[in-house]
């Protein structure tokens, strides 16, 4: 039977309650003319949040893969002869590019140089007298910061050595000197070989030299860094207009007064408090800083700071490292002081020098940087009693001090002693391994059943382990049998 006019309006009616039905279903979010909109659900806005989320990563990601693609050759700004390039392994890459971001192919050493030159240690003709020693641009002179750093993709680690500016060192064609001076007498390539032969042989890949400049505006584009300031920190020096002003407590950082954290040395450890607040900096960056989140800022930081980093790397590299940073377990990233101990004071004219011990850089070197010598196959690991253990209290509890003493003795620990209480107040009790030896930290967790291990130099420098005492040992030892009870 034919349809009839009503029949056929019916049906189309129903084809487009239908088509609009299919619409809702396909596009919840879309605004209906027919029905009053409702109120869109938490989860409805959690959808759109990430999904805006996810397009600006990706808009950001390919920006920076964009800067790999065109600036893939190194960002050196010092030319160096064959025979210089030499210095640094050539033969195999270090980073490939992935669908995503590039990627380490390999274990890398690369050593990190920080400078700051005044005007007064240039002199080109080109500086103006400002009436002051003004920062210059440049990275020349003498090295302030000397840190050797191993990123390994295999065991997904990251290993830092802190090189003290005032190492004894032979220096090529100069004799025994202080290790910064390599850096003026003849660059990194000079610096790679002075440090080379000082740790046994290990093979250098890259080098990075960034001045104070380049320090400040890379703190400033990711934003500042939160660290906790140990004590009131005052100093004036008007010849350089150097003005320190921060106060104890934890504190938000910009890069001008992250600079301050790092210059001031004006206490009892001198330039080896200058290298523990280095490993504070450098922790909070990497836990702060190189996130997964940040790593879209990367090719802003890179034209902000470009100017102020000479390195053999190119932006593929240099992104790679970024990348397995932002990935790395904060556990497993490990930094240690090259052992050694004082000269002496550089009182009446004599000049203080950090005294290297060989055998202590060969264990730090087999453990952290797989470089094995005749020094470290000879090394046992210290039994408990062998084991200096300091301890710092950060919980104002004298009796926690003491039923921690006891813990420690009961479990064959005898050579402890109590040091200068720790000024941050810590929740979690922290196992320092000062001398960067991690199992035996590991073994003093393993004995107390608590804290955290962390292999730094940030404790009591003639100690092997440092035990940061937080508020966890107050609950713990009030429930092991035989402990003085603690209130």
């Amino acid at each position: 039977m034919p349809a009839t006019k009503s029949s056929l309006a019916n049906q189309r009616l129903s084809a487009k309650a239908t088509q609009k039905q299919k619409n809702a279903k396909a596009n919840p979010f879309q605004k209906s003319s027919s029905k009053k909109r409702r109120p869109l659900s938490t989860w409805h806005w959690l959808m759109i949040w990430c999904g805006l989320t996810g397009v600006s990563i990706v808009s950001a990601t390919a920006g920076a893969l964009l800067a790999v693609s065109l600036s893939s050759t190194p960002l050196r700004q010092t030319p160096l002869a064959p025979e210089e390039l030499s210095v640094f392994s050539q033969d195999e890459a270090i980073a490939k590019q992935s669908l995503r971001l590039p990627e380490l192919t390999r274990p890398v050493n690369i050593l990190l140089l920080g400078t700051k030159v005044l005007t007064s240690e240039v002199d080109d003709g080109t500086n103006e007298d400002l009436g002051y020693h003004a920062l210059v641009n440049s990275f020349e002179g003498l090295a302030d910061t000397m840190l050797l750093l191993r990123f390994d993709p295999a065991d997904k680690q990251i290993s830092i050595l802190s090189i003290p500016r005032d190492t004894q060192a032979n220096i090529e064609g100069y004799g025994l000197s202080k290790i910064n001076h390599a850096n003026a007498y003849g660059g990194a390539v000079l610096s790679a070989k002075t440090v080379g032969d000082l740790l046994g042989g290990v093979e250098i890949d890259r080098y990075i030299r960034v001045n104070v400049q380049g320090i400040g505006k890379l703190i400033d584009a990711l934003g500042g860094v939160t660290v906790y300031v140990p004590k009131d920190m005052k100093y004036q020096d008007d010849s350089q207009r150097l003005y320190i002003n921060l106060k104890e407590g934890e504190q938000h950082l910009n890069g001008d007064e992250a600079l301050q954290f790092l210059r001031f040395r004006y206490d009892e450890y001198g330039d080896i408090g200058r290298v523990q607040r280095q490993q504070t900096l450098i922790r909070a960056v990497l836990e702060q800083g190189l996130t997964p989140s940040n790593l879209v800022k990367f090719p802003q930081v890179m034209s902000i700071i470009q100017s102020h980093i000479d390195t053999n790397m190119s932006v593929q590299e240099l992104i790679a490292l970024a990348g397995f940073g932002s990935q790395i377990e904060r556990s497993n990233i490990q930094m240690v002081m090259l052992p050694g101990e004082f000269s002496g004071d550089g009182r009446n004219g004599s000049t203080s020098y950090w005294l290297p011990h060989r055998s202590r850089i060969s264990r730090v070197m087999a453990q952290h940087f797989d470089i094995q010598t005749d020094y470290a196959s000879n090394l046992d690991f210290l039994s408990p009693g062998d084991v200096r253990i300091a301890i710092q209290d950060s919980t104002g509890n004298s009796q926690a001090v003491r039923s921690l003493l006891q813990r420690l003795n009961e479990a064959g620990y005898s050579r402890v002693s109590i040091a200068q209480d720790w000024s941050e107040p810590l929740e979690n009790t922290r196992i320092v391994a000062q001398k960067g030896d991690d199992l035996a930290a590991s073994e003093i967790r393993a004995n107390l059943g608590f804290g955290e291990v962390r292999v730094e130099s940030t404790g009591v420098l003639n100690s092997d382990i440092t035990i940061q005492l937080g508020r966890d040992w107050l609950t713990l030892a009030n429930n092991l049998p035989g402990q003085t009870t603690v209130n």
